[in-house]
């Protein structure tokens, strides 16, 4: 009995000792990627030029932070015309608000690797606090972040409403972070 309550003070120790860490985007190995309804089909995209900090601290994900930001000069959705017409003042305004940020206000655990996060999202001048859920894992030397959530595009004055084009955009991300 002796030997399990201090193999469990031990871990728990250890635990407390993880050291938190300051970790980058690896763009080669992330995506960031959206899906938005137009014309009765669905339309897929991403994003490049994904940078920024991501602090993780294992032993108290409470102490946890991210700030990354996205290039909108990226904008792919297959169709060149389509990319091009995205990044213009009607849609986007990529000349003006070239940058997507996200930046976390609050992290907390939920069960296993999930984890509930409050943040700013900034598109288009526009800032709006956004919840969703991540999971987290730790993957070589670092972890690997992955979330499924949806926005209002119209929240952001992206575009106009429309009967051919969803407001609705769900966004897709897996970002690996290391050193």
């Amino acid at each position: 009995m002796r030997k399990i309550v201090l193999l469990l003070a031990a871990t728990l120790f250890l635990k407390g000792a993880l050291p938190a860490q300051s970790l980058k985007p690896v763009e080669a190995d992330s995506k960031v990627a959206f899906v938005i309804r137009n014309m009765g089909m669905d339309v897929e995209g991403s994003l490049k030029g994904l940078k920024g900090t991501i602090n993780i601290n294992p032993a108290d994900w409470s102490k946890s932070a991210f700030d990354v930001t996205v290039d909108l000069n990226t904008i792919s959705t297959g169709i060149q015309k389509r990319d091009n017409h995205l990044k213009q003042a009607d849609f986007f305004d990529a000349a003006q608000y070239p940058e997507i940020r996200i930046q976390s206000t609050r992290i907390l655990p939920k069960q296993g690797n999930v984890y509930y996060a409050e943040a700013t999202l900034t598109m288009h001048g526009i800032s709006k606090s956004i919840k969703f859920d991540f999971i987290a894992k730790p993957a070589d030397g670092g972890y690997l972040l992955t979330s499924n959530f949806s926005l209002n595009r119209l929240d952001y004055k992206i575009g106009r409403s429309s009967i051919t084009m969803a407001d609705k955009v769900t966004v897709m991300l897996s970002v690996l972070a290391k050193k």
